[in-house]
């Protein structure tokens, strides 16, 4: 299986994998661990998940970490998260130096302390030259990113379509997802890729973000290159497009 998925991510197939990470709290519970420490697990899968991806060819990877709304969670759950992606990005500069992936943060940094976007913004410079893309989606909503790309479209003077859209949204690197994977058996979109994921096929499993691995990757591309993708025409027309 393993060699036919890197054969059809090779051909183009999956261009852009996408993510919503869920179940740390679940995993962290069933561990009897605090959910801190299904956030620090999962961080660490992240890693791990991002980096298989670019390793079988995948160009694109796109995480949602922390949304709008997930602001409403519990302040200390909060404020362990901002101190996690401060401890993470600190090793991150070091680290994405030597790989050739690009790193783009989605979403509207100027909520965060000043310490904390100069890290970000450090990251996505000192990558800016790579070609594959790994988008985080930190503070991010779907519907907020539509409103802010509309904003930068009548901001600069351009007509609003749908291309003019896409050109200003945060993914504006990046192709529309292929494939959207959500871990922990919820069936929603959750304000994920509102505008991208018109045609993009979904996986859902029962496995919690911190037990992903390159198996459970496999088995998501597997899936999605048994589906027929038509993207609204006729499977004949399809075809010939």
């Amino acid at each position: 299986m393993k060699d036919r998925i890197k054969e059809a991510v090779a051909s183009g197939a999956i261009q852009h994998m996408a993510f919503i990470m869920d179940g740390n709290g679940r995993w962290a519970t069933r561990q009897g661990k605090s959910r801190n420490e299904g956030h620090k697990k999962g961080a660490k899968v992240f890693e791990e998940v991002a980096e298989y991806c670019h390793n079988i060819g995948i160009h694109h990877v796109t995480v949602y970490a922390f949304s709008t709304e997930n602001w409403r969670r519990p302040e200390d759950e909060v404020s362990a998260l901002m101190r996690l992606l401060s401890s993470y990005l600190d090793t991150a500069i070091k680290r994405f130096r030597e790989k050739q992936i690009r790193v783009v943060f989605l979403g509207d940094k100027s909520v965060f302390p000043k310490k904390l976007i100069a890290k970000m913004e450090k990251l996505e410079t000192i990558t800016k030259d790579h070609t594959d893309i790994l988008n985080i989606a930190f503070n991010y909503g779907g519907r907020d990113e539509i409103v802010h790309a509309c904003r930068e479209v009548i901001a600069s003077g351009e007509e609003i379509s749908e291309e003019t859209i896409s050109k200003h949204l945060y993914t504006a690197a990046s192709p529309d997802p292929d494939l959207i994977v959500r871990t922990a058996g919820e069936m929603r979109l959750s304000n994920f890729l509102l505008w991208q994921a018109a045609y993009a096929e979904f996986y859902y499993t029962d496995t919690l973000w911190p037990d992903m691995n390159a198996e459970e990757i496999d088995k998501a591309c597997a899936a999605f290159l048994l589906r027929k993708r038509n993207f609204g025409a006729l499977p004949e027309e399809a075809k010939l497009n």
